[in-house]
């Protein structure tokens, strides 16, 4: 055996041949539990453009859930399909660590340097990226640590330049790596979509408020002068909602029209469905303390809340989703969302402009990671079980890697 044990690093710049991960295999997709085993595989190293990084800490996302179950796609098949020869894959999209060695043409960072990892990746010689557009949105972007392999659930990981931001001092470890994934796709879906840009006094509504997208939200639009509602499934959540910085919380267990409403030629369907959205409208009110509905609604549920999103958001106002976690096949009355000029917007991942604002708010203190709990590398499968099956603590979750085994459990 020539990998360091978990919790040490080898001296930094001395990069060993071998390092333990946390692997998925195509055999043994399904429940995250089983999918991943530690493992010894090769040390990738970097080419061109890119940072090789000892992981000192990981964060939890729920795209490693879909990894380990293979759904919706198997990454591993896809990326072979691609040419790419591992059979294996090492997930993990949140990072924070120390640079080990770098590709030709690296000039951003260098070796020893103390950096945190944003997830978006993209080929730079891609004809879009080359144009100067949103590179997020290029045919080539994909999410580092899901679609791409050597990810941070690895003693080393394999980067973009352009994915590496300097590490906070005032952070540790754990705290560094917990939030960028969360923190920077909720930066995009509030500040990237011009003309609707998060600003001070507008409602926003953000589903799963207790949750890593969510809790970020709730303190980015808090920092602006927004006022944050949210929405969560029992009181000790909501309660951790207001701790960072949500006016209120409505529970979504007191409402029952989730899902696809009735046909729009059922009447007495509608006219109930209608009467509960309105409801669900009203308890925004009253949290508010007048009629004022959000100019901004941060939706990832998808099939279960897009109806409800599409109906309170105010008129010119705008939804935008990062995910589907209830289901894809969402519906939207048209109704509501033409004649009130209702604006429904897909979100993806992070540019490089968006993570570095992203970062300086952390780094500031504006923000915090929202870390709720601090597990150990052999932890790796059961977390992503616990988020599979909606019991992982509340905010953030991180993994110690390279970092010494300290302060495990909840925060």
């Amino acid at each position: 055996m020539s990998a360091y044990p978990i919790g040490t690093l080898p001296p930094v710049g001395e990069v060993p041949p071998t390092m333990f991960a946390q692997v998925i295999r195509s055999n043994r997709l399904g429940e995250p539990r089983d999918a991943f085993k530690i493992e010894e595989v090769p040390t990738p190293t970097p080419k061109r453009g890119e940072v090789l990084v000892g992981v000192m800490a990981a964060g939890i996302n729920y795209n490693n859930v879909w990894a380990a179950r293979g759904v919706p796609i198997d990454v591993i098949a896809a990326r072979q399909k691609s040419g790419e020869p591992e059979d294996f894959h090492v997930g993990g999209s949140d990072a924070a660590g120390i640079v080990y060695a770098i590709g030709e043409g690296v000039t951003n960072v260098k070796v020893g340097d103390e950096v945190a990892i944003h997830h978006g990746w993209w080929d730079a010689d891609d004809p879009w990226v080359i144009a100067g557009k949103d590179p997020m949105i290029a045919r080539s972007s994909k999410t580092w640590g899901y679609q791409t392999n050597y990810g941070a659930f690895g003693q080393f990981t394999i980067v973009q330049d352009h994915q590496c931001l300097p590490k906070a001092p005032s952070l540790t470890w754990e705290e560094a790596a917990a939030s960028t994934l969360c923190g920077t796709t909720a930066y995009r879906m509030m500040f990237g979509w011009q003309p609707h840009i998060t600003k001070k006094d507008d409602v926003v509504l953000v589903w799963g408020g207790s949750g890593g997208v969510g809790s970020m939200a709730i303190q980015l639009a808090k920092a602006v002068g927004a006022i944050p509602v949210a929405v969560v499934s029992d009181d000790e959540r909501g309660e951790f909602c207001i701790q960072l910085g949500a006016k209120g919380y409505i529970n979504r267990k007191d409402f029952t029209h989730w899902g696809t409403p009735p046909h729009w030629t059922d009447d007495a369907g509608q006219k109930a469905w209608t009467a509960s959205a309105r409801a669900f409208g009203a308890k925004i009110w009253e949290i508010v303390g007048e009629k004022k509905d959000p100019a901004i609604v941060i939706e990832h549920p998808g099939e279960a809340t897009v109806p409800t999103s599409i109906f309170v958001c105010e008129p010119g106002g705008m939804v935008v989703i990062c995910a589907g976690t209830s289901g894809y096949s969402a519906v939207v009355d048209l109704r509501y969302h033409w004649t009130r000029q209702k604006r429904f917007q897909g979100s993806h991942g992070t540019n490089d402009e968006q993570a570095i604002e992203y970062n300086k708010m952390l780094a500031s203190g504006a923000i915090h990671p929202a870390l709720g709990e601090v597990l150990a590398f052999d932890q790796i499968p059961d977390a992503h079980q616990r988020m599979h099956e909606g019991d992982l603590a509340l905010g953030n979750t991180a993994i110690l890697i390279g970092a010494p085994t300290r302060g495990l459990g909840k925060k």
